[in-house]
């Protein structure tokens, strides 16, 4: 069996970034630039994607996003941009949630906790178990918690990874002694590498069938109930 074309898109982070892939080998990738909005960017990011590895769009057979948590903007124009895709082109896709990409980066562990921004001070968490072929299992579920609260959740853990954006910005914040894999830029190979696992499974979706996975209420909703 021919392993698929690949086209995955991140844009849950600030910078975000896309990658090409045939099957598990990567064929091109870039990051994005943290300073310019993602719907500026996006489409040329995946012509020069495309374009280095020599591939037309109409040759992908997946296509892949992070489907959050993270930016709100950020995830809905990476969602639309492959909903859009995908229904012209007629090709299945998948929605990858954010965290459990973290952790696959962060590779094999029987505790990771996989942390990201989340604005206001305050962090999305997750703890998962990572196996040595890639499969990422959670171990609960993603929250939108403070500092604090984080190390209260997972303190009395032992032998825990520390994954993602804010672990890395933070690792001096983190308990003594503990275990911080160092930060990917390219996150989208590893929503590729979890979509791949997913197609493989037979388990793909309609791109009317793609939703964004928020986690926590959007600035505004939050700034209504705060007027309330």
């Amino acid at each position: 069996m021919t392993e698929p074309l690949i086209l995955s898109v991140e844009t849950a982070t600030l910078a975000g970034s896309v990658a090409l892939a045939r099957g598990e080998e990567v064929l091109a990738r870039l990051v994005g630039d943290a300073a310019t909005s993602h719907s500026n960017t996006l489409l040329s990011d995946i012509d020069k994607v495309l374009s280095e590895a020599h591939i037309e769009l109409g040759q992908i057979d997946l296509f892949a996003v992070a489907s959050g948590p993270g930016s709100f903007t950020g995830l809905r124009i990476g969602i639309a941009t492959v909903k859009g895709l995908a229904a012209t082109l007629n090709r299945p896709c998948v929605g990858i949630p954010t965290l459990p990409a973290m952790a696959h980066s962060a590779g094999t562990s029987e505790k990771t906790v996989a942390l990201l921004p989340a604005g206001r001070g305050e962090v999305f968490a997750q703890l998962f178990a990572v196996t040595k072929e890639g499969n990422v299992t959670a171990l609960d579920r993603a929250s939108h918690i403070s500092p604090q609260a984080l190390f209260e959740k997972y303190s009395a853990l032992e032998n825990v990874l520390w994954c993602g954006e804010w672990a890395a910005s933070n690792a001096g914040l983190l308990p003594g002694g503990a275990r911080v894999a160092a930060e990917t830029k390219i996150l989208a190979e590893h929503v590729s590498a979890l979509g791949l696992l997913r197609f493989r499974r037979q388990r793909v979706e309609h791109p009317d069938a793609l939703q964004a996975i928020y986690v926590r209420p959007s600035d505004a909703e939050l700034k209504l109930n705060e007027r309330r």
